[in-house]
């Protein structure tokens, strides 16, 4: 019994500290979180929710140590008289704090998703223009391919580039290597079609494998910070409002 009264005190007094420091330090880190405050661009506001969120349990422990700190002093007859007005009592803005920070948390839940889902939809909207783009190139320089081989002075002309001696080392390698690639061309015209249909085969998977990434990214994304925010929205709030109750009760 006497060690118990000579430490609870100190303990009291710790846990209150302690939470004290964590409540203040992790608002700090929330404010320092938004800077640069660009709160109109999608991407900040994700970024900055997503650490938000992340943080966003350090001032709930810290409002548990400062009302286990405050039982434990009144547990042990440490505690000082009562303020004479809640406003003058510690616990009252921790649960303000409290409210407040599950009211936050419960407006970023479909905030969040509003932003994954803009960020998603932009995001699959430039995958689908570079691969329209590919394909527009791909479709030109299969008609520019063609045309060369139909175009036997266009084959003349590439002939007398190779045999002149003027074209050296690797230029000389992409001529001798574009001429063979013609021949073949214009032996089996089929060989271009099926080139052709290989790469547009290849843009097209690519484009469903990125827009397959891209969307079960922004799913995990969405629903790890929207769930947890909404977890710590209704921890708060129920943090608050029982705490307001039980100052009520006790005053």
């Amino acid at each position: 019994m006497k060690s118990s009264a000579i430490y609870s005190p100190y303990t009291a007094l710790t846990l209150k500290t302690v939470g004290v420091v964590m409540i203040v330090s992790s608002l700090l880190d929330f404010i320092i979180l938004a800077i640069p405050f660009n709160p109109l661009r999608t991407d900040w506001q994700i970024g900055f929710v997503t650490q938000l969120v992340d943080r966003g349990i350090i001032p709930m422990v810290g409002i548990a140590l400062l009302v286990v700190g405050h039982w434990i002093a009144n547990a042990s007859g440490a505690s000082p008289a009562e303020p004479r007005s809640a406003v003058q009592d510690l616990r009252f803005w921790a649960f303000i704090l409290a409210s407040l920070l599950g009211l936050i948390f419960l407006v970023l839940v479909p905030l969040h998703f509003n932003n994954i889902r803009m960020q998603s939809n932009q995001a699959l909207e430039q995958i689908s223009k570079k691969a329209s783009t590919l394909e527009t190139q791909l479709d030109n320089q299969s008609k520019q391919v063609d045309a060369l081989v139909k175009d036997p002075q266009k084959l003349s002309e590439l002939d007398k580039a190779i045999a002149s001696g003027q074209v050296q080392g690797e230029q000389l390698a992409r001529l001798q290597a574009l001429k063979q690639q013609l021949q073949s061309f214009k032996q089996d015209p089929q060989t271009l079609n099926q080139q052709v249909e290989q790469a547009q085969t290849k843009i097209r998977s690519e484009r469903l494998a990125a827009e397959k990434q891209t969307r079960t990214g922004a799913l995990k994304l969405g629903l790890r910070t929207g769930l947890n925010s909404l977890l710590l929205a209704i921890g708060y709030i129920v943090i608050g409002w029982t705490g307001f109750r039980s100052l009520g009760n006790s005053r």
